[in-house]
């Protein structure tokens, strides 16, 4: 009996952990598809890592869960951007202005999410491995240590692409009385990547892959980009309902959503490739000697 207690509450933990992610599978689909579009100018190290890439797409998602309540505390906000929330103010360029703001308008920076920032840092930090690359091509360690840092990148960028962690309508319009019209349509939106068994290949086929320039810029064009869809996708409530027999609006839909996360992720991994020609690494810094040592 007592098993049975623990399980059901084990269930009732899991189920009442919100979806604010594409399906794993779907996040999967679109870094396949991200590193296959990408240009002969990347390394060719990266280019043929889709399958180790995507397998790390799934780590933001894994410690969000209940056994691991501080890691899920940090991580929970990261995923989403209520635009709303900041009233008549622009999207601060920083975290730490962010919070600054946040504590200007009387609202938790999780409150309103912290997406842009966890997407311009793990851009950062994979043109600072990709730096390092380049001063130790042969190095499979701090390779290695790219398809990480790629794994993030891409599940924040393609979380991005998805409207509905943009706005506090993420689950549902919220009504006067709190109630949510079209409660449940999150999770719909979620898997329809995997229900219509999007393919990779294709989805790299014909992408235009282009640096961003200037991060921050880029990821505020983005963000507004997805958050004017936001009308679109509850305008397909009905069509959700069944994903196992999609209409074509769904389908268009679904098709342009999984390439503009394809393409926006491929041009962030181009963008902290294109970075790392810049980085200077400290001179204390000596990859080659301290990871021989430690192969000993």
């Amino acid at each position: 009996m007592k098993l049975s207690r623990n399980a059901l509450i084990l269930c009732l933990l899991i189920l009442a952990t919100p979806a604010w992610t594409w399906w794993g599978g779907g996040h999967d689909i679109l870094t396949q598809a991200s590193v296959k579009a990408l240009p002969e100018e990347m390394p060719e190290f990266f280019r043929s890592a889709e399958k180790m890439i995507a397998h790390c797409v799934y780590d933001p998602d894994l410690s969000k869960g209940p056994s691991t309540p501080h890691a899920r505390q940090a991580e929970y906000g990261e995923h989403y951007f209520d635009v709303e929330l900041l009233k008549e103010h622009p999207i601060p360029e920083g975290r730490e202005a962010h919070i600054q703001l946040c504590a200007e308008l009387g609202i938790s920076p999780r409150k309103i999410g912290t997406l842009p920032y966890a997407l311009a840092e793990w851009t950062e930090r994979l043109a600072v491995a990709f730096a390092e690359h380049r001063k130790w091509p042969d190095n499979t360690m701090i390779q290695n240590k790219c398809f990480v840092y790629a794994g993030f990148l891409s599940h924040y960028a393609q979380d991005m692409c998805q409207p509905l962690h943009l706005t506090i309508h993420f689950d549902g319009i919220v009504q006067e009385d709190g109630t949510r019209l079209h409660a449940g349509i999150h999770e719909k939106v979620d898997s329809s990547i995997e229900y219509l068994k999007l393919n990779p290949t294709v989805l790299a086929t014909e992408q235009q892959i282009e640096s961003v320039g200037d991060l921050m810029p880029a990821i505020m064009k983005q963000i507004k980009a997805g958050h004017s869809l936001v009308d679109s996708v509850y305008a397909l409530a009905a069509d959700l309902q069944d994903l196992k027999n999609p209409t074509s609006a769904l389908v268009d839909f679904t098709n342009e959503r999984a390439r503009e996360s394809v393409r926006w992720t491929a041009s962030l991994y181009l963008t902290a490739w294109q970075l790392s020609e810049d980085i200077k690494l400290p001179g204390w810094l000596d990859r080659g000697q301290a990871d021989a040592d430690s192969a000993h």
